[in-house]
């Protein structure tokens, strides 16, 4: 009988609720999807690569072109001298002059007078005369002596009448540097002339005396070309710097 008492508690104890054991977790509420957000920062991702990927690209398309380190005057040439190589971006809506064309740019003339420091474009040279209207070139060639040293393309000048062999057509005194002034008063056949062309661009800072004489010209007013191309014929024209830039 007491069997049976302790048989029935205990059925009655385990039909009692089920107490959960301490290593169950509780139960959570699921986690909410966001779909377009995610597509978003997907979408932001291709976009930064794409545009990394663009400026590299661009970084990479570079060509070497012309730039000029000194002003050019028109009508003038380009010389080892007065331009250098830089890199830049490659864009075919520019017509750049690409270093490898400097040999056929040499053979041309700048239309306009062209500042330091700028990128050249073909637009910039040409072939034919570059000459303003009352304008004339006049060649000399010079001794040592005739001219300053370091002259160079688009200085400008005074161009005076002298006689070689120490004495002037006037009576004038002889002068210790083999040439004289002469003329009315000392005055220039060109008061202001500008040097247009000069071998290599600059004359040499170490000049000497030679057989080989400094071949210049001259751009000047065409009013003055007749009387300096005479005295030019003649070895009787010496330059003197004066200040001032243009033609």
């Amino acid at each position: 009988m007491k069997i049976q008492e302790r048989t029935g508690a205990g059925a009655g104890r385990s039909a009692g609720p089920v107490q959960p054991s301490v290593g169950d977790r509780l139960p959570t509420a699921p986690r909410e999807r966001k779909p377009a957000l995610a597509a978003l920062a997907v979408l932001l991702i291709l976009l930064g690569a794409l545009g990394a990927t663009t400026l590299v690209l661009q970084a990479g398309d570079r060509i070497e072109v012309i730039k000029t380190t000194a002003e050019i005057p028109a009508g003038s040439p380009v010389t080892n001298d007065n331009v250098t190589s830089v890199m830049v971006a490659a864009d075919d809506s520019i017509n750049y002059v690409k270093w490898s064309q400097l040999g056929a740019l040499k053979k041309l003339k700048a239309v306009n007078t062209i500042p330091k420091g700028v990128v050249a474009v073909g637009e910039m040279f040409g072939s034919g005369s570059a000459l303003a209207q009352g304008k004339a070139t006049v060649g000399l060639s010079l001794k040592q002596g005739q001219y300053p040293s370091g002259l160079e393309i688009g200085d400008v000048v005074a161009a005076y009448r002298v006689t070689s062999g120490g004495s002037s057509s006037s009576g004038g005194s002889s002068s210790s540097g083999g040439s004289s002034s002469s003329g009315s008063g000392g005055s220039p056949i060109v008061s202001r002339a500008t040097v247009s062309y000069v071998p290599d661009g600059k004359s040499s800072d170490t000049d000497f005396v030679s057989s080989t004489n400094l071949a210049v010209t001259l751009t000047v007013d065409s009013n003055d070309a007749a009387a300096l191309a005479q005295a030019a014929s003649n070895g009787e024209v010496a330059l003197v710097r004066v200040p001032g830039n243009g033609n």
